[in-house]
């Protein structure tokens, strides 16, 4: 038998350090890296008045009063449907697009992507180019110059993890005072720890995991290959082009491709493009760039590696055009994900214009089902629960309709109107209450409607019911 250790099964894991590169691509990143995290840092600070009682927050998930607020539009919890139906929509867009160019999410909008690129632009800022940070990666002497960029480096990561966690928890309370309270340390301590957790998520996938997120944790690569076909535009490499690759001013039977592995060297997942489409592969397009900085230095025409569909190939083997752009997103595939999206974009806005101010649920007291009083009255007891959406106090009337025969009192006051407070929901019991010896009571059954008045502005809503009586 040999003494000789067995292979591992894993490799540990290669850093990857990708080089400085600038182009078309390159430079959309960067708009959208800009506008993304200018969203998410800047959204809290948006005031936008609502009157009195009301938080001047234009975005806001107000927890304590089980409520999310976006600009003028108010959510309750009984409308949840509204948050169901954009995450369907977000959840159709994805498919639109990666569809349409592949993992374009992931390349340019994803925010593991976006806070990697910005840990890595300050990575590059402070220790250098792919070069310096791989002379330093390898240095194995730990002199106060590594040390230095070490420390600095990590600094910043920290304080833009820090900056990361105090936006997210910005959102669930009033950002200014939230603030203060969270520099004298008077927060509750859910808000430290919540920051606690996503500065040190920030700093360790941003910083160390990187790529690993998305090759290991992320599960949209392994789904994507289900909402691409052949026609469905990706960064790939021309290789009836490139191929045979080679290197030296003797380029005889050789293709395009020289061999300067500069589209490696850009790729923050560290993968070779010339070896085909790959699962690691976020289509950041980064390469594209880098090889068309390079054809243009060795006098080749540009698009080497560029956006392509599989169903192109076979025309451009044969020197014609590739179709045009639009024919690749405009396929059945991307329009039937585009109509339904817009269905459930446009459901949503007419639910959003339709739905009442105020609202009320009608649960009856069926123990017991029926009380006779003294006179020989039916009395039926229900819980009547009014939602006033009004940033002020509102006077609420409750009447009903359906039986002549029926009248209502309200529990607490001889009156018909109860005043509910600003954005609040007031629980009312109603009583409904049939004279002796008359038709609801003789029947088992009689059907009638509660209605509720805003006497301010005199919006309505109703809610049906029934009165039971002892029958024949």
């Amino acid at each position: 038998m040999s003494d000789a250790t067995p292979p591992s099964l894993y490799a540990s894991r290669e850093p990857i350090f990708p080089k400085r590169v600038s182009g078309t691509f390159r430079n959309l990143k960067w708009i959208i890296m800009i506008i993304t995290l200018g969203i998410y840092y800047v959204t809290p600070w948006i005031r936008w008045d609502r009157g009195p009682q009301l938080p001047d927050q234009a975005v806001l998930v107000d927890l304590a009063n089980r409520r999310f607020f976006f600009f003028w539009i108010e959510i309750w919890p009984h409308e949840f449907y509204f948050v169901a139906g954009l995450l369907i929509m977000a959840g159709l867009g994805l498919f639109l697009f990666t569809s349409a160019l592949g993992r374009v999410w992931c390349g340019y909008a994803c925010p593991q992507t976006v806070w990697t690129d910005l840990f890595m632009a300050v990575e590059r800022w402070i220790e250098g180019d792919r070069n310096a940070r791989l002379r330093l990666h390898r240095q194995k002497k730990l002199d106060f110059r590594k040390v230095r960029l070490r420390v600095t480096k990590w600094t910043a990561w920290f304080l833009i993890g820090l900056a990361t966690g105090g936006a997210w928890v910005f959102y669930f309370a009033d950002a200014p005072t939230l603030l203060s309270d969270l520099v004298t340390g008077q927060a509750h301590p859910v808000a430290y720890t919540t920051m606690l957790i996503l500065t040190a998520t920030t700093f360790f996938f941003g910083g160390f995991a990187r790529e690993q997120i998305c090759i290991y944790a992320c599960p949209w690569p392994r789904i994507q290959a289900a909402m691409m076909d052949e026609d469905t535009l990706v960064v790939g490499y021309r290789h009836w082009r490139g191929e045979p690759r080679g290197t030296g001013k003797n380029r005889d039977g050789l293709g395009d491709c020289i061999d300067c592995n500069a589209c490696v060297n850009v790729c923050p997942v560290g993968i070779d493009i010339r070896d085909g489409q790959q699962l690691e592969c976020i289509t950041c397009a980064l390469c594209i760039d880098a090889c068309d900085e390079m054809m243009e230095k060795v006098g080749k025409p540009r698009g080497l590696i560029d956006y392509l569909a599989i169903s192109d190939e076979p025309r451009e083997i044969e020197g014609n055009e590739p179709r045009p752009v639009w024919r690749h997103i405009l396929r059945p595939r991307t329009i039937m994900y585009t109509a339904l999206w817009s269905l459930v974009g446009i459901g949503l806005i007419f639910a959003l214009f339709i739905r009442p101010d105020i609202e009320m649920t009608v649960a009856a007291v069926r123990n017991p089902t029926f009380v006779t009083l003294s006179d020989g009255s039916i009395r039926n007891t229900y819980d009547v629960r009014l939602l006033n959406k009004h940033g002020e106090d509102r006077p609420f009337r409750l009447t009903m309709t359906g039986h002549d025969q029926l009248h209502i009192e309200l529990e607490g006051t001889p009156y018909e109107s109860v005043n509910v407070p600003a954005n609040e929901t007031l629980l009312q019991r109603v009583y409904v209450i049939a004279p002796p010896n008359s038709e609801p009571v003789q029947s088992h059954r009689t059907d009638f409607r509660f209605w509720v008045e805003d006497l301010t502005n005199g919006d309505r809503a109703y809610k049906d019911s029934h009165f039971n009586g002892k029958g024949p």
